[in-house]
């Protein structure tokens, strides 16, 4: 993970664009290539869209991975940590006893 994201800050910085590369325009971006991405399923069933569009999900998937870890970069954030840390909330919020096999929403907070 260390050596992609150092590839991704790399050619961000030969490029000089960290100036446009503020937190919360990272966030914007990440958010806007989400909806691209979902854009490609619009009208379509999952099937067809990745029949249809499964070389354009890559795009937009590595755009939205890419504004990511460049954002867990700028905000010093490890991202295995934070993704464990994630997964164990979850754990505690959505126990398999009552999780397992349904889609609902919890109501603990």
């Amino acid at each position: 993970m260390d050596e992609l994201i150092e590839k991704i800050i790399q050619f961000r910085d030969e490029r000089d664009w960290k100036q446009f590369h503020d937190p919360k325009d990272l966030a914007l971006s990440i958010s806007l290539e989400s909806s691209e991405l979902l854009e490609l399923f619009q009208w379509k069933n999952s099937q067809q869209a990745i029949e249809q569009h499964y070389s354009d999900m890559q795009d937009e998937i590595a755009d939205i991975l890419i504004y990511t870890l460049t954002l867990v970069h700028d905000l010093n954030i490890d991202v295995k940590d934070a993704i464990l840390q994630k997964i164990n909330k979850n754990a505690e919020k959505y126990p398999v006893s009552s999780s397992k096999g349904s889609s609902q929403k919890s109501t603990r907070q």
